[in-house]
């Protein structure tokens, strides 16, 4: 078995200053480190028990089925103030039939966020 210490997920957009505005500024996502210089530089940001690096450049926009999962306290208090600093709502809040409270957002490179809130009765809350 890997030992793994770290792990993060590599974000290569397709406009670097763009995406970064989106994750730092109107996600909000606190900054872990930063490297390099330049237009192409690199940003990694928080994601609670992970790290998103946003860094370098693609042609093209990331896979369409890369999707990112992050677990808020409350979806509705997010959902206000992601749309006070002016991102797109693709779906506000819903309780799913499987118990998650989850709302979708997406970056500017088109990858679906899915923004959730683990409720106090879900079982994911619950340990054996």
């Amino acid at each position: 078995m890997v030992h793994v210490l770290s792990s993060r997920t590599l974000l290569r957009p397709t406009d670097p200053e763009r995406s970064r505005a989106f994750y730092g500024e109107q996600l909000g996502l606190a900054v872990y480190r930063e490297f390099g210089t330049g237009p192409e530089r690199g940003t990694v940001y928080f994601l609670g028990g992970g790290f998103l690096e946003v860094s370098g450049r693609s042609d093209h926009p990331p896979a369409p089925g890369l999707r990112l999962w992050l677990q808020v306290a409350d979806a509705e208090r997010a959902h206000e103030e992601l749309r006070g600093r002016g991102v797109p709502i693709a779906r506000p809040p819903v309780r799913e039939p499987w118990g998650l409270v989850e709302m979708w957002i997406a970056d500017p490179d088109g990858v679906r966020i899915a923004v959730v809130e683990v409720p106090a009765d879900h079982p994911l809350r619950f340990r054996p």
